[in-house]
């Protein structure tokens, strides 16, 4: 007597392995974006760290955007010559997001300016928490008790490892205040993006970059004189600091790729996670190579911090595993809700289907869609 195979012509075994297999080619995937992530991140940083100490090269934020303007022209080419296949988005939508980008970039410089380091790495330290707070009210989402406390863990090892001091001032705070909102909204957004209107992380980087370049090229020459009291067009630019302009710009191009492919395969927690083990390695690469002073309180901190990592890894991935053996024994529908916590190796999700037609950004929650028209 023969069994009758499930619709499709498939068996049960060759559905299960082919979930399989994609479940493991995600993974490799995202574990691909971590690391061209984590190592274009170290890389940019040492490289303008010499650009800027020792070349004398203080223009942050028109560094940034000629940037985005080399990741929009890499891009160009690369659709050019069908690499991928650019993907039509609402103006309105890609327009806002862009420029909202280019703003928070444009913060994050300034807060640094007009705050002292230590206060400026709190900031950086509450966007975590800021985005739990905005994605469990707006968007619904759920995190664990087991997740907030790894995350609790890892803020505390980073805050100790590169918090040296605590000087506050109404300007810098304000600053502040929109720099973490500018942030988590913007991060936010690009994972909602990626997901709701069904765009890859390279087509909405190419979309949005030459609006996210615009704004820094206007506003930065004006930004970096502010912070500086140096004019970018009265700079001598040696061959020397040409080639490594250059360099950070290509590598550039990696690490504007890499965030919005982490973030949409991932979540903005995760990049943010993400984000706090640059920072550990970026100590340690300063010590190790750069000879920056480095005490125990540093190196407890690193390691407090890659703890809470590892916590929240961990949890991730057996809350993830949770969800996908509940989700086996539900309707094809309720299995297409999004996740609650993605972890730093977790399953990206399926392909979709791509649709040709203009995509718009009207079935978005009614709170994220007002910040374009409002972020």
């Amino acid at each position: 007597m023969t069994s009758s195979a499930p619709a499709g012509g498939k068996s049960p075994a060759a559905v299960g392995g082919e979930e399989m297999s994609d479940g493991a080619g995600s993974r490799t995937g995202v574990a691909g974006a971590l690391g061209l992530s984590v190592t274009s991140s170290v890389a940019i940083v040492i490289c303008n760290k010499y650009l800027i100490s020792t070349l004398g090269f203080f223009f942050a934020t028109t560094l940034t955007s000629w940037h985005l303007m080399v990741t929009f022209f890499t891009l160009y080419v690369a659709q050019r010559l069908h690499f991928f296949e650019p993907k039509a988005i609402d103006a309105r939508t890609v327009i806002s997001f862009g420029l909202l980008n280019g703003i928070s970039i444009g913060l994050l410089n300034l807060c640094l300016g007009f705050n002292s380091v230590g206060f400026y790495q709190m900031t950086k330290l509450a966007i975590i928490p800021f985005t739990i707070v905005l994605e469990t009210i707006f968007l619904n989402k759920k995190f664990s008790q087991t997740i907030k406390a790894s995350l609790m863990v890892l803020l505390l090892g980073v805050g100790i490892a590169s918090v040296t001091d605590l000087q506050l001032n109404l300007l810098g705070s304000i600053i502040a205040v929109l720099t973490i909102a500018a942030t988590c909204v913007g991060q936010i957004l690009t994972n909602q993006i990626q997901r709701r209107l069904k765009v890859s992380s390279t087509q909405l980087l190419y979309q949005s970059s030459p609006y996210q370049s615009a704004v820094l090229l206007v506003t930065g020459p004006f930004v970096d004189k502010l912070l500086t009291k140096r004019d970018v067009f009265a700079f001598s630019y040696t061959t020397q600091v040409v080639a490594f302009i250059l360099l950070s710009c290509s590598i550039a191009v990696c690490v504007n790729f890499s965030t919005f492919l982490v973030i949409g395969t991932t979540s903005p927690v995760t990049y943010q996670v993400l984000g706090h083990l640059k920072t550990c390695l970026v100590l340690s690469f300063g010590y190790i190579i750069l000879k920056d002073p480095f005490s125990a309180r540093n190196v407890v901190g690193i390691l407090i911090a890659i703890f809470g990592m590892g916590l929240y890894s961990y949890y991730s991935v057996v809350e993830s595993r949770k969800k996908t053996e509940a989700a086996t024994s539900l309707p094809v529908a309720a299995q297409m809700s999004e996740k609650d916590s993605s972890p730093l190796l977790g399953a990206k999700s399926s392909p979709r289907t791509e649709n040709k037609s203009e995509e718009t950004f009207d079935y978005m929650p009614r709170t994220a869609k007002s910040a374009f028209t409002g972020r």
